[in-house]
């Protein structure tokens, strides 16, 4: 099975590739979701109790995603710090889940391609797991209008940004880059030849 790895800046479009290389036949790995699932496991909503206390925490005892994220993207220097604590916490699980699924659906072979969509995926080492990297490209200007739009505020923007490997880096340790600075239909023409060049007879 081949794994294909999405990566890009915040805002960039990467679920939009995503999306459509799952509508061109591959599997998606969503590590969001597999985040989701981790802070409902009962170690995981301890670990957090213990560090932030019961304002992360609503009243049915689950874990506040939006609180959490207002404490670990906080300014410098205590979100950052936060934010590396969080990730000592759920990180390991997450992977652990990411892999899981990796040999089940190679065992099982009847898929020839997974995706997988992770905003960290460096930070973590996960790209490690992937046979081929995309790097979805538009400019900082394009990202940020698109995040604000989104109803973030642009130090959220930023700090979303500082809390990942830079742009510049990503792309560097890509295969392909797609363009998604323009219209979607150039965007989907450009996954549709990524999609057709690779030989996935191989993986079948």
């Amino acid at each position: 099975m081949l794994v294909i790895g999405v990566a890009g800046g915040v805002a960039s479009g990467k679920s939009v590739v995503s999306q459509k290389l799952q509508q061109l036949g591959a599997k998606l790995l969503n590590a969001d979701q597999m985040g989701h699932e981790v802070l409902e496991e009962p170690e995981v909503r301890e670990a957090i109790r213990r560090e932030w206390g019961e304002g992360v925490f609503t009243p049915d005892g689950k874990v506040d995603r939006a609180a959490l994220a207002r404490r670990v993207f906080a300014p410098p220097p205590e979100g950052p710090q936060q934010l590396t604590t969080l990730e000592r916490i759920t990180h390991p699980r997450i992977g652990a889940r990411l892999q899981a699924q990796i040999e089940q659906w190679s065992a099982e072979g009847r898929v020839a391609a997974a995706v997988l969509d992770a905003a960290v995926m460096f930070k973590t080492g996960w790209h490690r797991a992937c046979d081929r990297l995309v790097f979805v490209d538009a400019p900082y200007e394009v990202r940020l209008a698109r995040a604000l739009h989104r109803g973030w505020s642009e130090e959220h923007f930023a700090s979303r940004e500082a809390a990942q490997l830079p742009v510049e880096q990503k792309k560097q340790l890509a295969d392909t880059i797609i363009d998604n600075s323009g219209e979607l239909s150039d965007t989907w023409e450009q996954v549709e030849r990524f999609w057709r060049s690779l030989d996935l007879k191989k993986t079948q």
